[in-house]
């Protein structure tokens, strides 16, 4: 699944050639994706000029003076620029046709992905309760203890909460979590605020990382970060194999060495002192 990394990677691709481009026709195939495309969407958007194009989360909004475009990739969605009279395949579900002669096309084999209207000075209702961005001022930790206070849930289920902070998914959360060496199963509530501003810089240093690495997905990309999926299975802190576990329904998978250092693998993190489960 595209997660914000990818969505921001994409973002910065397509900018550069829709950017004042005026949009000379909609080609929709498949009018159903995860929601319908709406029809104020169908009548407004052609002959718009794109003004800005901005990320929200995972929300991709392109602007127009009639409104914006919510785009989403869903579980398998792609954008690509392509010149016109490119061959049309199997899951090429809609096209914007510019008047540069070029098109925008939307690619989504599995149909999660979605197209929607936001009507000028309207804030969309997916978009109205989303928490900070995680490269914004407004996130740090603070923020994140303060929200905590009281919260008995897992912490990696937190950060993972849109509500908390928009984009930390699940390879992301696992990796901040190693970062500052908190165990991903301890209660929200009970981490301090210094471990808290520890996790903050975490995920913004790894976000910042990864978009500049162009993004991570379990399938085709292999990062350089420290606690990550690997076929063999094996931790990549001591070389010990690791067995599945799991938060919230969210696969981790656990390396039990010595002196209670646990190395977590692709949804977890790393124990690395006994202090870190009962500690700070």
């Amino acid at each position: 699944m595209p997660e914000l990394p990818e969505v921001e990677t994409t973002r910065l691709g397509i900018a550069p050639h829709l950017l004042g481009r005026r949009i000379a026709k909609l080609v929709i195939r498949q009018p159903k994706l995860r929601w319908p495309i709406p029809q104020p969407l169908i009548a407004s958007l052609p002959g718009q000029r794109i003004e800005s194009i901005e990320r929200r989360a995972k929300y991709l909004l392109v602007h127009t003076v009639a409104g914006s475009a919510l785009l989403h990739l869903g579980m398998s969605g792609s954008l690509r620029v392509l010149d016109a009279g490119t061959a049309v395949a199997k899951h090429d579900h809609y096209d914007w046709l510019l008047d540069s002669g070029r098109l925008l096309r939307f690619t989504d084999p599995r149909r999660f992905g979605s197209l929607l209207w936001q009507a000028p000075g309207i804030t969309h209702e997916l978009l109205a309760r989303l928490g900070p961005e995680p490269l914004a001022d407004a996130f740090d930790g603070d923020h994140l203890w303060r929200l905590s206070r009281g919260r008995s849930a897992p912490i990696k289920t937190f950060i993972m909460d849109q509500a908390i902070v928009v984009g930390v998914g699940n390879i992301y959360a696992a990796e901040a979590l190693f970062a500052a060496g908190i165990h991903p199963r301890r209660k929200a509530g009970t981490v301090s605020r210094d471990r808290y501003h520890r996790l903050a810089e975490a995920i913004r240093r790894i976000l910042a990382h990864a978009i500049q690495r162009g993004g991570t997905t379990l399938r085709d990309f292999i990062s350089p970060m420290e606690c990550r999926a690997i076929s063999s299975r094996s931790c990549t802190s001591t070389d010990a194999p690791v067995s599945p576990a799991a938060t919230a329904a969210r696969q981790s998978a656990r390396s039990p060495s010595a002196n209670a250092r646990r190395s977590f693998v692709h949804g977890a993190s790393v124990e690395r002192e006994r202090g870190m489960e009962n500690g700070e």
